[in-house]
């Protein structure tokens, strides 16, 4: 592997990340039967920043998760579940019914596509206590002094205005920290409108560091006038690299304290079949990563594996383009996997995808 200029300097010598969001229940009927067929369910758990703490965790990073869960069999099983996949979840919060009247783990149900028959999602986490508990009272500072990686995403946000005021209260203080800070869009339009979500998550570009994928943020070619629109908009969604790169140089442009933008661009096939590539932008440069194509046994987590792979490269002074090849090997392994979590911890499997080599290992 080439070196990389480090987004890790000596003072972040050895990387201590965190992230921040809710973990969930997933039930998904078995053999890739639809809803209304099943009389069982395949129990597990994810949620975008728990499966980004889980990948890290599994390649050797010291990553840590914070929640809310309840105080009961369900929240427990959540939290066991992470740490037997070497998560750290000391910090996790074990609400009582005071604190979380609900008493609920938030609960999604998963119906995985098949050929031409796409995949769905079904969502049942309304009063979950993570949006439920209060948070004004919460000493950030405390939790986020003992790391120097913290990652948030737009999903957590849009649960309650609590959660939406831990998100900026967390970001603000990782910087004040001197800590590095990911963010990923990841738009869920069950959550919240469109707009909402780009007057919100544009509020926290000056403080991002890394920035997974090109929306939901406002850029407008006019910040006085926006009714000129938006830089973005003319994009297509599987855009060329000059025309990825333009919008990289908008970003930096407005936003200097970004140091690496890098997203994903999916070639839907089927239900069953994609392909993968990626772009990312580092000190100046817009590098292309190699088109993957596959069959996919489980869609869920593929994004959430492809920023945990790009992380994992940061943090290892990976080149700019092994960071970004292992972020889309990483992620392509991710869709033969069942579940949300990408449990990978065999470096050598990942290496050898982003070579094109598909042997047997014997």
């Amino acid at each position: 592997m080439e070196s990389l200029s480090p987004i890790f300097n000596s003072k972040h010598s050895k990387p201590r990340f965190i992230t921040i969001g809710e973990i969930m229940l997933r039930l998904t009927p078995p053999d890739f039967r639809k809803i209304r067929m099943a009389n069982t369910f395949e129990v597990s758990y994810g949620g975008s920043e728990a499966n980004i703490a889980l990948s890290l965790a599994n390649l050797g990073i010291d990553s840590t998760f914070f929640s809310v869960v309840p105080d009961n069999s369900l929240g427990k099983s959540s939290v066991r579940w992470l740490r037997s996949n070497d998560v750290h979840c000391s910090p996790v919060i074990l609400s009582s019914e005071q604190e979380t009247p609900s008493e609920r783990l938030g609960v999604y149900y998963y119906e995985a596509g098949f050929g031409i028959r796409a995949g769905k999602v079904i969502y049942d986490r309304k009063h979950s206590a993570i949006t439920e508990y209060d948070f004004s009272d919460y000493d950030l500072k405390a939790l986020l002094s003992q790391y120097n990686w913290l990652h948030l995403s737009g999903i957590t946000p849009p649960l309650s205005a609590s959660c939406g005021d831990l998100v900026l209260e967390a970001i603000k203080t990782a910087k004040e920290l001197g800590m590095v800070v990911s963010f990923d869009g990841n738009y869920r339009e069950a959550l919240w409108s469109w707009e909402e979500a780009r007057n919100y998550c544009t509020k926290l570009l000056p403080y991002v560091d890394v920035l997974f994928g090109i929306e939901p943020y406002h850029l407008f070619k006019d910040p006085e006038d926006p009714s000129k629109g938006d830089w973005k908009d003319a994009i297509p969604r599987q855009p060329s690299r000059e025309e990825q790169e333009f919008v990289f140089k908008k970003f930096v442009e407005a936003y200097p304290n970004i140091q690496v933008i890098a997203r994903h661009v999916r070639y839907t096939h089927s239900g069953s079949e994609n392909s993968l590539m990626a772009y990312m932008w580092y000190q100046g440069q817009t590098y292309e990563s190699k088109l993957l194509r596959f069959n996919i046994l489980d869609r869920i987590g593929g994004g959430d594996a492809f920023a945990s792979g790009i992380m994992y490269g940061l943090m290892k002074n990976y080149s700019p383009l092994d960071t970004l090849n292992f972020g889309v090997a990483i992620s392509a392994i991710k869709h033969t996997l069942h579940g949300d979590g990408n449990i990978t911890d065999d470096l050598t499997s990942i290496h050898d995808l982003m070579d094109m080599k598909y042997d047997v290992k014997r």
